[in-house]
């Protein structure tokens, strides 16, 4: 018989005793939390939870309604025109500005989604070669459709940031020949308004949030995570990826409402958030355009970063880009949360990941140009591989923000390689 739910969070007769010991060298590998500043007593979170969170309990009690897909995972081409048409691609002229392809030039599109990027750039510019990268099945069979159409002027990849290194080469692509590389690290809108992704809390479904589908059957879901990690791992979690203030406190409700009954579907993961707050304050918070907000929006980001593990697979990402770019070869990212955008500030900037974040962005860069000026005493001096385009980060126009609310929070950096 399977072990009890309290003697695996406990590590009685389980693997996950033998990991612990183990968890310091699974807190060094992981740069990005300790970007963060995260104690090595809760860092083992995210290695952890992927040996330990396939639970057969939960996955023999969870009853999921899947529409029919073929072999990849992916709906049939019906679905597609539909969430084409729902997709907004974000800041597109910024983007189009900043990566200025040119006519025989190779450029990688390291998200496609649904391909608006991807197809302005086609449109825009003859004679152009992109290759469209994506991990969500729906999205590669949108990049298929796209290439078949386009013959030579689009290849279609089907793989995460952290396989594209592989698929390029697989692909005849060398290292240093790419001349554009677009990386767009947000959520399609075609994966949030599909209920059976289980990505949005605003429509019931299963609770999953793999952007991968059920290319990986081994992947922990989202409701994995909520049932299997103990308290204190799930607070981290909500605290480091979603930047959430009441993370014990929503950790604790998680507890509570799951030994009664597994958490298995996003609607019930809203509301048992939203109990452990007053009615008054269920709305109180605000976005960026001032418009009331669900208290469960912030632990929603935070399961979907920690199921993908989109943290580490941005920073491989832009390691791919910077060894694919030729010199002179333009790199521009979008970005919709701080998390990502500090990545990628301190990539541009040659910022050590691993280093504390005890200055400023800043001041890091501030630091830098004394270093470089001190050399000659003894200091280390090393400088960033890149050159930025825009003296400022992008933002959105107010008029797009009006036409795409979801696009609200993206920033855009973009810069030259050296």
């Amino acid at each position: 018989a399977p072990p009890s739910f309290r003697a695996c969070v406990r590590g009685e007769g389980t693997v996950v005793g033998m990991l612990r010991s183990s968890l310091q060298s699974v807190f060094r590998r992981c740069i990005w939390l300790r970007m963060c500043n995260f104690k090595p007593s809760t860092s083992n979170v995210d290695i952890w939870a992927r040996k330990t969170h396939i639970s057969v309990i939960w996955q023999q009690e969870r009853i999921v309604k899947k529409e029919p897909a073929d072999a990849s995972g992916a709906p049939d081409n019906e679905g597609f025109k539909h969430v084409e048409r729902l997709h907004i691609p974000v800041m597109l002229n910024e983007v189009m500005e900043c990566l200025a392809p040119q006519q025989g030039q190779c450029i990688l599109d390291m998200t496609f989604g649904a391909g608006g990027h991807t197809e302005s750039i086609l449109q825009q510019t003859p004679g152009v070669t992109v290759y469209a990268l994506d991990r969500d099945p729906t999205a590669y069979k949108l990049a298929q459709k796209l290439s078949q159409s386009c013959s030579q002027g689009a290849l279609a990849l089907f793989g995460r940031f952290s396989e594209a290194e592989d698929l390029l080469l697989s692909a005849g692509v060398r290292p240093g020949s790419l001349d554009g590389v677009l990386l767009d690290a947000g959520c399609s809108s075609m994966q949030l308004d599909t209920p059976e992704r289980g990505f949005s809390l605003q429509k019931d479904g299963p609770l999953d949030m793999r952007m991968d589908g059920d290319r990986y059957p081994g992947m922990p879901t989202a409701a994995d995570v909520v049932n299997a990690l103990d308290q204190q791992a799930l607070a981290s979690i909500l605290k480091t990826y979603g930047e959430e203030k009441h993370a014990k406190k929503i950790a604790s409700a998680l507890v509570q409402a799951r030994s009664i009954y597994p958490i298995t579907r996003t609607q019930q993961l809203a509301s048992i958030i939203a109990g452990a707050f007053p009615a008054a304050s269920l709305y109180a918070r605000k976005d960026l355009l001032h418009r009331p907000t669900h208290v469960a929006t912030k632990s929603f980001q935070a399961l979907r970063i920690f199921v993908n593990d989109e943290l580490n697979e941005l920073y491989i990402g832009l390691q791919t880009a910077q060894k694919f770019l030729k010199p002179g070869g333009r790199l521009v990212t979008l970005s919709f949360h701080s998390l990502e955008d500090r990545i990628i500030k301190r990539f541009l900037s040659g910022i050590d990941m691993s280093e504390k974040p005890n200055l400023s962005i800043r001041q890091k860069i501030r630091q830098k140009g004394l270093e470089r000026q001190e050399d000659e005493e003894g200091f280390p001096a090393t400088q960033s591989s890149w050159r930025a385009i825009q003296k400022k980060v992008l933002t959105p126009q107010f008029d797009e923000i009006e036409e795409n609310p979801r696009g609200r929070s993206a920033k855009l950096r973009a810069a030259i390689k050296l």
